[in-house]
């Protein structure tokens, strides 16, 4: 009883102190940058005021949405596949919202049918290729860690063959507009399309949460998780879904936004240990706080030119993971 008393408390002040810095991060990002006059917030003056609360604020909504779920899908495919280096990216959703959206641009539909094609178009592809996966598992076909590596990899090397033909048959405005989206960037939505990300987002984010427990069954092995009353089947086919579910909702809005999913999960394993019970809500506050702090630097750094906060998490990442493998053995 004692130590399950540490436990909790060791969970709760890991989750407070997350909570604190991801409070502190979008109290502090939306006055980062040229600086604001707070006299004429507080009257409602413009340009101050609307640069405040309708660029940079809801930037920094967005980009705390979307550092959160990439987090915690990270989290949970690492736990699904047993691989501390899987990303929200390995497991074939969000290459194909990447393509959806790249035909959208290619097409120009956001022009013939009037309104944001891009979004739905992402979220459609991404949805098809998640209702295959479901089909496959309705039809008997085993699914299991290795399955559902294999598929992601099958998916990833057919989408980006075919963003490639895309980008290629592409005209020059086309081309570039492919280029800039498929570096994931982040850019000031309205507080009516943050909110529905974020219902979006909330369900299968509570879903994963509320099975932390489970996930740290799975985290040694299906036939261990089985062995101890789990389903790896089931845990399998609800952890797929619902981080495909968040991966893809922020793809679709963002652009791939790499390694977020690999350094916020892999750092907090380092220093709190596996338990996902502590890992996956801290790693949701924290990835949060850590894309929203990328996307500050990437609009201050070189101001007035913008960079992609995805080339910036690339530059953070990249080194991340060659250190990752210079460390050697693969934990947890």
């Amino acid at each position: 009883m004692g130590f399950e008393d540490t436990k909790k408390r060791r969970a709760l002040r890991a989750t407070a102190w997350s909570a604190a810095a991801a409070a502190l991060v979008l109290l502090a990002s939306p006055w980062l940058g040229e600086p604001l006059d707070a006299g004429r917030i507080l009257a409602r003056q413009s340009p101050d005021f609307e640069i405040l609360f309708e660029l940079r604020l809801s930037r920094t909504l967005l980009g705390m949405i979307a550092g959160a779920c990439l987090s915690l899908a990270g989290v949970v495919f690492q736990a699904l596949l047993r691989d501390a280096l899987a990303t929200p990216y390995t497991l074939g959703v969000s290459s194909a919202a990447s393509l959806g959206a790249v035909l959208a641009i290619v097409c120009n539909w956001d022009q013939v049918l009037g309104f944001p094609a891009v979004w739905a178009s992402a979220l459609l592809f991404a949805g098809a290729v998640l209702c295959l996966i479901i089909a496959l598992a309705a039809k008997g076909m085993r699914l299991s860690s290795f399955t559902l590596l294999l598929v992601g990899i099958t998916m990833n090397s057919i989408c980006a063959a075919l963003i490639l033909l895309l980008h290629s048959l592409a005209s020059f405005t086309h081309a570039f507009a492919v280029t800039r989206w498929l570096m994931g960037a982040l850019d000031s939505a309205s507080y009516q399309a943050l909110g529905w990300l974020a219902a979006g987002v909330a369900a299968p984010a509570l879903v994963i949460l509320r099975l932390s427990r489970q996930w740290n069954l799975m985290a040694f092995g299906e036939v261990w998780a089985a062995g101890r009353g789990a389903s790896p089947r089931q845990l399998l086919f609800i952890g797929y879904v619902s981080g495909s579910v968040l991966a893809a909702s922020v793809t679709a809005l963002t652009g791939p936004i790499a390694f977020v999913g690999l350094i916020v999960p892999h750092m907090l394993r380092r220093a709190l240990g596996a338990d996902h019970r502590i890992l996956m809500p801290c790693s949701l506050l924290l990835g949060a706080a850590f894309l929203a702090l990328c996307d500050a630097l990437a609009r201050t750094a070189t101001a007035p030119v913008e960079v992609p906060v995805g080339v910036v998490t690339a530059l953070l990442g990249g080194p991340f993971f060659i250190w990752l493998l210079w460390k050697g053995p693969r934990s947890e």
